[in-house]
């Protein structure tokens, strides 16, 4: 399998390096994504280091995303169906966002699948807190980059970089074919700070499992009886997880409480 690496930098974390897979069909991607990862693992292994792909592993240092960003092309014509032929955008370019809106946050289990990855959701610390969008704005959870009408684009930088990828471009391209089907509309493009506007993610993983509990829609896409197994999984994870007393609780409430 080849890994078809675009770019490779310093991000703004201590120790965080970003890197951009070139396009390609998603479950290549997924397959490219899994690989690297193991890859990474590995090398920083012999070199007596580790490489970590948690959401966010330092206190005061920014989270680690995996960020998606979605074209979809038509099947017979090969054409960006979110552009249109004289290069505007189209009507579906912005039902697919107004999907990825209105239905992210039932399924944003895939996207933030441990007690950990809702720390990444913090102001100021260039990860998404809500799910507007903007053009080129790296505030909103939903971004339009500048580029050609041949590859509009729309960038989900929800998911953390501890997600599955399969599961979470499954139900990012899930959210917005949902959009497409009911013709929803968006909100108006945000082309000031996100930051600034109100909290509308989920807080914690047993949020997140409320709403994927009581979702209608997600069942059907995804799959009823692996949807219960998927919870009830997360489910056993988050009790284990309030089974360990934290250092700060110790620190804070042991003598003083």
């Amino acid at each position: 399998m080849n890994i078809r690496i675009d770019t490779l930098e310093h991000e703004m974390g201590t120790g965080q390096l970003e890197i951009n897979f070139e396009h390609d069909d998603p479950l290549l991607i997924c397959d490219q994504v899994m690989m690297f990862k193991r890859l990474v693992k590995e090398a920083a292994m012999k070199h007596d280091m580790h490489a970590t792909f948690l959401a966010k592993p330092l206190q005061l240092e920014p989270g680690s995303a995996m960020h998606w960003h979605i074209s979809i092309v038509d099947d017979q014509s090969k054409v960006n169906i979110f552009s249109s032929k004289d290069g505007n955008e189209t009507e579906k370019f912005s039902h697919f966002i107004a999907g990825l809106q209105k239905y992210t946050p039932e399924s944003i289990l895939f996207n933030a699948p441990y007690v950990n990855s809702y720390r990444r959701f913090t102001r100021w610390q260039n990860a998404p807190i809500n799910l507007y969008w903007g053009y080129d704005n790296r505030t909103t959870g939903l971004r339009v980059p500048s580029s050609s009408a041949d590859n509009r684009r729309i960038e989900f930088r929800i998911g953390g970089a501890d997600v599955n990828p399969y599961l979470s471009i499954a139900t990012s391209l899930a959210c917005g074919y949902l959009g497409l089907q009911e013709k929803l509309e968006p909100s108006a493009p945000e082309d000031g700070n996100a930051y600034n506007l109100p909290f509308k993610l989920p807080r914690n993983l047993s949020s997140a499992m409320e709403l994927l509990e009581h979702s209608e829609v997600m069942p059907i896409l995804m799959g009823n009886r692996f949807l219960q197994v998927y919870i009830a999984i997360k489910a056993h994870e988050y009790n284990r997880y309030f089974e360990v007393i934290s250092p700060w609780e110790r620190e804070y409430l042991l003598l003083s409480v």
